[in-house]
């Protein structure tokens, strides 16, 4: 009997281990379905109830052990009107909330004091209007960011008692009125109640913050004047007011001026460091605070702030079917690297605050008024296909012009190709090589094939060509010297790559598209630059290069030396060179169509049932409206 009841505790102890490693919050995962069924957004959300909230789910983050969902980050989603009651407040375990860049109207919601433990609250840029919420019923408030709302009445101190952890607070561009509080806050660092109505004057507790915390209120900004004993107030009745003869008196004018000079240049000096550090300090936080309304250099651009505020009405445009959950306030905050500068603008690695990871092209030089813009980035954004890097997002205003897409980890061909050739190096085969040729291939066939099939490329080279997640060629930076300004051809990498008929960068056609593609082919099989400098440093361009080893027939000095150690693909080689030359003619309509090159590549060698396989799910892509893939593991255009 023992021996039974200890075989049915281990049983029922790895039963409770089991279950517990398969925990879903399914109390939360129901009020998160109720909310979006309740209050949908107008950009679709990939959250079905036969996946994962915890896993799967766009915008939602749960606790180590996946029992309850712990934040909810949903900005610029597209919410329209009030929030459903008894919905969000039913996460009680909920630390983040952000909502920052709707439409949400209406009061605060009553019931979010439910949620006892939330820290980071973001409900900037929405019409919330009514008085402020009782803060204290949140102790673990640690920033608060009502900005740019509708929210009127007075902020009373009784709602910001016992908040002890409170380090951020913005209530910035409301309708608030009446006096500032005297609030003891010992941990704000950062305090933004500018364009609001308050009146009287800034309390003590406040006033190491800086001017620009108040400005947009009727507030005197002038600091109490402290009683000096050396100097104290004068009296005409009392008899050591009176001045002094002989010229004394103008010698204490003089000192009183000169300390009062001395006065005001030290408080120069401490309103400086007191900014200082107030904006040193911004960085210390995981969430956007927002309250400087620009980027902080060093974040997503070293070379120029973009401000958050110059163009209100402009926002972050997303293209059906895109699950991303965030906004231009994110991009702006996100830390980011620069991934390369090129022909038309500055790629950017931005890593966001859900950790996910997107690319963002940094455009200069464009030439097309917004309605253009805006209409090739439709053209752009609608074209979906395995073998081209899909476009999720775009921004237009008058000052900047940005392209998100999705992160590739592996780096561009040009960067495979090119890169250091040391021990840590890992060569590309043959097999890599030809699936990355097949897969530009119908990347660019598919391009040429939109639009009527008047759609041009106009930039392809191999830093514009990466690999997706099935190891197959994937051309990105579609179609953007078509809105750019013309472009002189330097002698440069990217000249290369041109056709001799191209003299204008935005007036390229496809046969040039047919040309670029063969300099490709032929960086492929060589893995040569297309630019090649002699010993005299005189300039080569691969194709002229090429075409004089192969007129000497000294062929087999063409290709590179990293394949001349796999056997039997000598003819595969040779064929793939004569498709290249084929493509990189003088004359551009002796070139062959993209969708002729695309079968001539797949000739060189038998398609294997993967292949099949691809093509297969290639065509149901097409017509299939899926949702997006995960994003892949390699990025876009370093040039």
């Amino acid at each position: 009997m023992e021996e039974l009841l200890r075989i049915f505790s281990c049983v029922l102890f790895l039963g409770l281990i089991f279950l517990q490693a398969n925990a879903e919050p399914i109390e939360d995962k129901q009020a998160l379905l109720e909310f979006v069924s309740r209050f949908p957004p107008s950009r679709p959300l990939n959250w079905d109830e036969a996946s994962s909230v915890c896993t799967n789910w766009t915008g939602v983050t749960c606790n180590e052990d996946k029992s309850r969902v712990i934040a909810v980050r949903l900005p610029g989603i597209g919410f329209h009107g009030e929030i459903p009651q008894n919905t969000i407040s039913r996460l009680s375990e909920l630390q983040i909330l952000s909502l920052r860049s709707n439409l949400i109207s209406g009061r605060f919601p009553s019931d979010f004091s439910n949620l006892k433990n939330l820290s980071l609250l973001f409900l900037q840029f929405n019409n919330f209007s009514g008085s402020l919420p009782d803060f204290s019923v949140w102790k673990n408030l640690t920033v608060v960011n009502l900005s740019n709302n509708r929210f009127n009445g007075s902020i009373l101190a009784s709602s910001f008692s016992n908040l002890t952890l409170l380090a951020g607070l913005n209530l910035a561009n409301n309708s608030l009125s009446g006096e500032i509080p005297d609030l003891h806050l010992p941990r704000l660092q950062l305090l933004n109640l500018s364009n609001n109505y308050l009146n009287g004057s800034v309390p003590r507790s406040f006033q190491k913050f800086p001017r620009s915390a108040f400005l947009g209120n009727n507030i005197s900004l002038e600091t109490s004047p402290r009683p000096s004993p050396a100097l104290p107030p004068a009296d005409s009745s009392h008899p050591s007011s009176k001045p002094k003869k002989h010229g004394r008196g103008r010698l204490g004018e003089t000192a009183l001026l000169g300390i009062i000079a001395a006065a005001a240049v030290l408080g120069v000096i401490a309103f400086g460091f007191l900014m200082f550090v107030c904006f040193s300090r911004r960085r210390d936080y995981e969430e956007e605070d927002g309250f400087s309304g620009k980027l902080q250099k060093g974040e997503m651009s070293p070379e120029k702030a973009v401000s958050r505020n110059q163009d209100a009405n402009n926002k972050l445009v997303f293209f059906e079917g895109c699950n991303y959950a965030f906004d231009l306030e994110d991009l702006l905050r996100a830390s980011a690297e620069v991934l390369g500068k090129g022909t038309f603008g500055t790629a950017y690695k931005a890593i966001l605050e859900d950790a996910s990871t997107v690319v963002v092209k940094r455009l200069k030089d464009v030439a097309a008024g917004k309605k253009e813009f805006e209409q090739h980035m439709e053209t752009v954004g609608s074209l979906k296909h395995e073998n081209v890097v899909e476009l999720k997002a775009y921004y237009y205003s008058k000052d900047e012009k940005l392209m998100v897409y999705d992160y590739y980890s592996q780096g561009s061909i040009s960067s495979l190709l090119h890169g250091k050739r040391g021990e840590d190096r890992v060569a590309l085969d043959w097999d890599a090589r030809l699936k990355i040729a097949v897969g530009a291939a119908r990347g660019i066939a598919r391009i040429h094939a939109e639009n009527g099939g008047k759609l041009v490329h106009g930039n392809i080279k191999s830093s514009n060509i990466f690999v997706n997640s099935k190891q197959y060629g994937c051309v990105s930076d579609l179609g953007l010297a078509l809105i750019m300004s013309s472009l002189a051809l330097p002698i440069s990498r990217a000249a290369g790559y041109r056709a001799p008929e191209v003299t204008d960068t935005r007036k390229a056609g496809q046969p040039s598209d047919v040309y670029s593609f063969g300099v490709v082919l032929l960086e492929l099989l060589t893995g040569k630059s297309p630019i090649l400098t002699t010993g005299g440093d005189e300039i080569v361009h691969l194709v002229r290069w090429v075409h004089s080893v192969v007129r000497e027939e000294w062929t087999a000095e063409v290709f590179d030396l990293e394949l001349m150690r796999y056997p039997n693909i000598e003819e595969e080689m040779v064929e793939m060179l004569q498709i290249a030359m084929s493509c990189v003619v003088r004359m551009p309509d002796q070139r062959p169509k993209m969708e002729e090159v695309v079968k001539m590549i797949e000739n060189v060698r038998q398609l294997e049932a993967e292949n099949v396989i691809s093509q297969t799910s290639e065509k149901k892509d097409e017509t299939i409206a899926a949702s997006p893939p995960p994003p892949p593991s390699l990025f876009l255009t370093q040039h």
